[in-house]
């Protein structure tokens, strides 16, 4: 397959990107804390979530040393519409200008059309592996953030990787669409791809972030209705869980180099889903009751992520279930670090997986 040479930005929502890097000297450290007395900053010492492992990459290590990212960055209220539909704008219009660069760059063509009403980015790689098979994409940007197009670097990496036709969904971003809708659109794509002659079973269906969480539990809202599933599931760093429930949402939350749960999960979270509604399955697919059935699943993500606890748990929902799944974590690798920098040694190695689980769950069959 046609290997790219341009270095791509990271797929996380520009607005919470920021210039400059906030490591400092650690001789003048100071202990801060509460007043219950709980060390909660070092001041002046290099934080958790700036440090570089020496056991990445040079290329990753230039990454973080050179990118802070505005990790508290306010989001607007769950419910306000008009600032939402702001911030959007603004968020696509930096990103989508990019798009015929990137497609040069990894050998692709595409085509922005509709599905069933939804709109979608079709790409489609210099070198078809099949005509018969194709991928469908569910995007990231915790679900508030990006249009199909703003970040569709992944989508044509994946096509130039694995020679499939990647089906892109622009599907409508929440508060102005909630989960119910949300996974509606998705379904309703699939129902008019089978009218074109693509059965679920000639389909792989990946994600990456919120679009991995959205593409499990749109799989698993497939199933309940009888739905047929996908041949097969790949998911890039999945926010399998929006509740802020899990071990690394503590123990990582200082580490995570790219945002806090206060400042930008927990509102984009709220915009998506009521709170009542977040440890629903389809909201949130760990949760899910995965003994009656669900498509080979692989797993990707880092060390260095806020979510790593959801790719644990939802690796062992799945596992515990006797389904087939593979959990493939990255040492030092943050938020969906595969599309990120794909000529790193890092995402060489996970696409190689991704190329061998498309082949033997959908090519091979």
């Amino acid at each position: 397959m046609k290997r790219m040479t341009l270095t791509i930005p990271s797929l996380l929502p520009a607005l919470l990107l920021c210039a400059g890097f906030l490591a400092t000297c650690a001789h003048d450290a100071k202990v801060v804390g509460d007043s219950s007395g709980k060390v909660s900053a070092v001041q002046g010492a290099t934080p958790l979530w700036a440090s570089v492992p020496e056991t990445i990459s040079p290329e990753w290590g230039a990454f973080f040393s050179k990118k802070g990212q505005g990790r508290e960055t306010p989001m607007p209220a769950p419910d306000d519409l008009e600032d939402w539909k702001a911030v959007q704008a603004a968020n696509d219009e930096a990103k989508e200008g990019a798009a015929d660069e990137k497609a040069a760059a990894f050998g692709v063509t595409y085509e922005e059309t509709e599905i069933a009403g939804i709109p979608v980015v079709e790409v489609t790689p210099s070198e078809l592996a099949s005509t018969d098979k194709i991928a469908v994409y569910t995007h990231g940007g915790a679900y508030v953030l990006n249009s199909a197009k703003a970040v569709i670097e992944s989508a044509m990496f994946f096509a130039a990787e694995t020679g499939l036709r990647v089906i892109a969904v622009d599907y409508t971003l929440a508060p102005h669409s909630k989960w119910r809708e949300t996974t509606d659109e998705v379904i309703s794509v699939f129902k008019a791809l089978a009218k074109q002659g693509f059965t679920p079973d000639d389909i792989v269906l990946y994600g990456d972030s919120a679009g991995g969480g959205l593409a499990a539990g749109t799989t698993l809202k497939m199933r309940d209705l009888g739905m047929e599933m996908p041949a097969a599931l790949v998911l890039w760093s999945p926010w399998a869980d929006i509740s802020e429930t899990g071990d690394t949402y503590i123990t990582l939350r200082d580490a995570e180099p790219y945002y806090t749960y206060e400042h930008v999960l927990g509102p984009s979270a709220l915009a998506y889903a009521d709170a009542e509604d977040h440890k629903t399955p389809y909201v949130s697919p760990v949760y899910g009751d995965f003994k009656q059935g669900f498509p080979p699943t692989l797993i990707q993500g880092g060390t260095k992520e806020i979510f790593l606890s959801n790719f644990v748990r939802l690796y062992q929902a799945l596992d515990q279930a006797g389904q087939t799944v593979k959990l493939d974590i990255y040492e030092g690798m943050p938020h969906v670090f595969v599309p990120t920098l794909p000529e790193t040694v890092e995402s060489q190695a996970a696409i190689a997986k991704v190329r061998d689980w498309v082949s033997e769950h959908l090519l091979d069959d």
